[in-house]
């Protein structure tokens, strides 16, 4: 598919959305710079970036986007330099995707800086938040010849991804919303560059309850946070080690990878309390499909000890994510509004550090897995 017709439904957002202002907001795209990326990070003296980048669509330039970088205090005052740096009147209606650098993540009320987009109207919120591993400017000005345009390839990576639970799909109003959800933390999509400069997604950043970056999660771990959120709504991959199974180098035949067919996770929140801590008994019951087994065994004879084992290690996998998550005092389950609708009582007390509450929390995962399907070979 060629980059116009990759373009093409941006652009025409961007025409219906010119139509729809009002005669008195109108303005003509030829006269309009359109930003696909926003960009936030801080710099080395501690001041905020500000980056934008632009589709060129002119036939004579080799370069197929613009990039604007603008160092004031508030996005609203960096409009006024992004606007001297772009041919066109600068509209913030069209952003795709909304790239926060990492060190900028590890400051606390960082998302206050984003006042203007939720006060101002014209601004969209539904751009996918990406945190980027590096100086933000590493990627803004990679410009790959053989790639998509940065936006397009980002947004496409988010939506794809999260789609197999492999990552998050957080927008700038979601974001929001869990950023002031006392019973759970944010969770944003994160990406990195790999040795070759490539764009790579790394899995998913967890964030306290005030914006700031605390841990991240790879894309297993990712997984299984979705499948603790009950959110996988397609098939999931996963791949274990077994136990008891020799890696034989150079090749590692201890591996079993399946999809999940259909995962139902039930938090039975039997969540009482005792002595103070809230306990939380999550059942989950996945049925699926065996994709690929390197060590011998007799899976038609022997499929309900299959099941065992595997229900018996991924239970191992969900109690070490839940340790982690327990360790760094956040809730990105969302096991806070369980809390609320059930303990409300006990919840109100602990409310403003659900978090802490959550590090002191008995939390138990019982994993119960059918094999549907184990493929035509014997």
């Amino acid at each position: 598919m060629s980059m116009n017709k990759l373009l093409l439904p941006i652009l025409l957002l961007a025409a219906t959305t010119g139509l729809l202002t009002g005669c008195a907001d109108r303005l003509d795209m030829e006269n309009a710079s359109i930003p696909l990326t926003l960009g936030l990070d801080l710099g080395q003296d501690n001041e905020p970036i500000m980056y934008s980048t632009f589709p060129v669509f002119n036939k004579n330039t080799k370069k197929k986007t613009q990039e604007t970088i603008a160092r004031a205090r508030t996005f609203r005052q960096s409009r006024a330099e992004q606007d001297a740096h772009s041919a066109g009147v600068f509209s913030g209606r069209n952003y795709q995707v909304f790239l926060i650098g990492k060190r900028m993540l590890e400051q606390e009320n960082w998302f206050q800086m984003l006042d203007v987009i939720f006060r101002d109207s014209k601004n969209t919120v539904s751009d996918r938040v990406i945190v980027f591993d590096g100086p933000l400017a590493d990627i803004i000005y990679l410009n790959p010849k053989d790639q998509p345009l940065l936006p397009i390839l980002l947004r496409g990576m988010v939506d794809t991804k999260s789609s197999k639970s492999e990552t998050v799909n957080t927008n700038l109003q979601e974001l929001h919303r869990q950023l002031f959800e006392f019973g759970m933390t944010p969770s944003i999509s994160e990406v990195r560059l790999d040795a070759k400069k490539n764009i790579k997604m790394n899995g998913t950043a967890l964030l306290n309850h005030q914006g700031k970056y605390v841990t991240s999660l790879d894309t297993f771990e990712t997984v299984l946070l979705r499948i603790l959120q009950n959110k996988v709504k397609k098939s999931a991959s996963i791949t274990l080690s077994m136990p008891g199974e020799p890696e034989q180098k150079p090749f590692h035949l201890d591996k079993i990878s399946f999809a999940t067919d259909q995962t139902r996770t039930e938090t039975k929140t039997i969540t009482s309390t005792h002595q103070g801590d809230f306990h939380f008994d999550i059942i989950i019951k996945m049925k699926i499909s065996l994709f690929e087994v390197l060590f011998p065994y007799d899976i038609e004879n022997k499929t309900p000890e299959l099941e065992q084992m595997l229900s018996e290690e991924m239970q191992k996998q969900f109690e070490k994510l839940i340790k982690k998550i327990q360790q760094h005092a956040i809730d990105p389950i969302g096991l806070g509004m369980h809390a609320r609708a059930f303990e409300y009582k006990e919840y109100k007390a602990v409310k403003n550090d659900w978090g802490k509450a959550l590090s002191s929390a008995d939390i138990r995962v019982q994993v119960k897995i059918k094999i549907d399907a184990m493929g035509p070979v014997k």
